[in-house]
């Protein structure tokens, strides 16, 4: 037990890493850019798996071996997180491959309508580094990156699953010039306006032109990923794409269980020790129901899905929506919160991320 807390004996420890994270690095445990932060690095420590070219896993090489990791393209960026985490493992006396699975958890538990991920601690200090090459590119076409993905063990859906990640995101090194571009309305809510916002037909670039990676995006402020576009009109993957849209508790469930998968790769569970009752319980999304940003509607949507007619969704009101940067470290944009639209002083939605 710890401050009153039920946890086994080997789990009190994350209890003290829970309120050091949330008090020093989540901002009392917000949704802010760090947590967005955290749970990327998860997927870019872990994805280092191949059946083929090998690579540890969720094995934390890419702390541990960031002067090799670090200079693969794909990990642009990622090197303040990386630098964030390593001195909450270190105090701590935690492998930093548990420092990493533990840190994005608590990162997306509190964004509003996640769900509670598993974290089952114990994996060691011991790793070497990555091959180069495993991590996807946001240029990739869809069959490539289905094709590396199942070559470290997902299907085609359980990709779509590790995508509402997305839903908490945003973009800084792609275009430098937009740092904090979000990939849809409320980048500091889990939830599934960015399945429905992705299918939105695309009118300009939200930056200074095109970049490769980016496409078109139907919002100003907005960004798009040519690799989320793809996989969300690939035959293999747009039905599941869409499914999500109505279905917020499905979205939730197939998260969780994707990113359990991906928290175990090069890991035997037998081997761990379940602390799943540290990660804090997140607050219920705001809403169920998926709705099209103010400006757009149903006329606006590219349907992929030919199994199932794409959901009529309502529109929020007002003048078309303008998706503001997610607020960055030095504090330059404090005041914007989620998708505003400009002429209405009372509408935002979502919390802000710092």
């Amino acid at each position: 037990m710890y401050k009153g807390r039920q946890a086994p004996k080997s789990c009190c420890v994350w209890y003290e890493v829970l309120d050091d994270l949330q008090t020093n690095l989540f901002e009392g445990g917000q949704c802010v850019e760090e947590a967005h932060e955290a749970l990327r690095l998860t997927f870019h420590d872990a994805i280092g798996y191949s059946y083929t070219l090998g690579g540890g896993g969720a094995d934390g090489s890419i702390m541990q071996h960031f002067d090799v990791e670090g200079k693969f393209p794909q990990n642009d960026g990622i090197d303040s997180i990386v630098e964030i985490e390593r001195p909450y493992a270190l105090r701590h006396k935690v492998s930093f491959a548990d420092m990493i699975q533990f840190a994005g958890a608590v990162g997306v538990s509190n964004c509003r309508g996640a769900p509670r991920l598993e974290f089952l601690a114990g994996r060691s200090n011991s790793s070497y580094p990555s091959p180069d090459g495993l991590l996807p590119d946001p240029s990739d076409s869809a069959d490539k990156i289905l094709a590396r993905m199942l070559d470290a063990g997902f299907l085609p859906n359980e990709l779509v699953a590790l995508l509402a990640s997305h839903s908490v995101a945003a973009q800084d090194t792609i275009d430098p010039t937009i740092h904090g571009s979000p990939f849809d309305t409320t980048p500091s809510e889990f939830d599934a306006r960015f399945f429905a916002e992705m299918r939105l037909k695309g009118e300009s670039f939200p930056g200074n032109g095109s970049h490769p990676g980016e496409l078109q995006s139907p919002l100003p402020g907005e960004f798009r990923l040519q690799s989320d576009w793809a996989i969300s009109g690939h035959s293999a993957t747009a039905c599941e794409w869409q499914s999500y849209i109505t279905n917020h508790d499905q979205m939730m469930d197939k998260f969780r269980s994707a990113m359990s998968k991906m928290a175990l790769l090069g890991q035997k569970r037998q081997s761990l020790t379940d602390c799943s009752m540290v990660i804090p319980t997140p607050a219920v999304a705001l809403a169920q129901v998926v709705t099209l940003p103010a400006g757009k509607s149903n006329a606006d949507i590219e349907p992929a899905c030919l199994d199932q007619p794409f959901p009529t969704l309502s529109s929020d009101p007002g003048p078309q929506t303008s998706v503001p940067p997610v607020p960055s470290n030095d504090g330059d944009d404090d005041d914007a919160q989620g998708a505003t639209n400009p002429e209405d002083p009372d509408s935002e939605s979502g919390s802000r991320r710092k």
